[in-house]
């Protein structure tokens, strides 16, 4: 909770992942709030009232996994928004002619973008995500594996540089655009 407030305001893409990583967490739960308190909350060294808001934050969003239909797997609307505001601000930024570095960028990832989503669509038979999301779905897998101890390729490696490259510089344009100082006109 407290970690989400803070990446929020800073970087919106590393907010974007942890919050799918919570996602994961509670999954593992169970969704069961009783076990997460006991099992996973009581292990932080916070105090009885940083605690009890911990089990208010998570409470709220197992109750939305549950409503939204969450609770097995997808992600929650209010992730799935972030990830829409990520994606307008994107394609405003390459519709613009002011962000040359980022377009540049952006046509420097895009090989590793489709290569990526050309087996999303042999392992599940279509590709239904947009080019962020699988941005996001990689580096979400890249840090599952290496929580794993799992070996990354070389190959693999260089393209979540690049991603993750690309999704700073839209993390920074983000924030500037949030704090009313980014500019797409004259």
């Amino acid at each position: 909770m407290y970690i989400s407030h803070e990446l929020r305001k800073n970087n919106i893409a590393e907010y974007l992942l942890y919050m799918w990583q919570v996602e994961d967490i509670l999954r593992a739960y169970d969704c069961s709030l009783t076990r997460l308190r006991r099992e996973y909350i009581e292990r932080f060294d916070y105090t009885d009232e940083q605690k009890e808001e911990m089990v208010d934050w998570y409470g709220d969003l197992i109750r939305m996994m549950n409503q939204e239909g969450a609770r097995q797997a997808g992600h929650l609307q209010i992730n799935r928004i972030v990830l829409q505001q990520l994606e307008e601000l994107h394609n405003q930024l390459l519709d613009s002619s002011k962000f040359p570095f980022y377009t540049s960028e952006y046509y420097r990832v895009l090989p590793y973008i489709v290569e990526l989503r050309n087996k999303e669509r042999k392992d599940s038979g279509e590709a239904h995500t947009s080019e962020l999301e699988t941005c996001f779905n990689a580096l979400y897998g890249t840090m599952m594996l290496r929580l794993q101890k799992k070996d990354i390729s070389p190959e693999t490696q260089h393209a979540i540089k690049e991603i993750t490259t690309l999704l700073g510089m839209l993390s920074d344009y983000y924030k500037k655009d949030k704090a009313g100082e980014l500019k797409f006109e004259d």
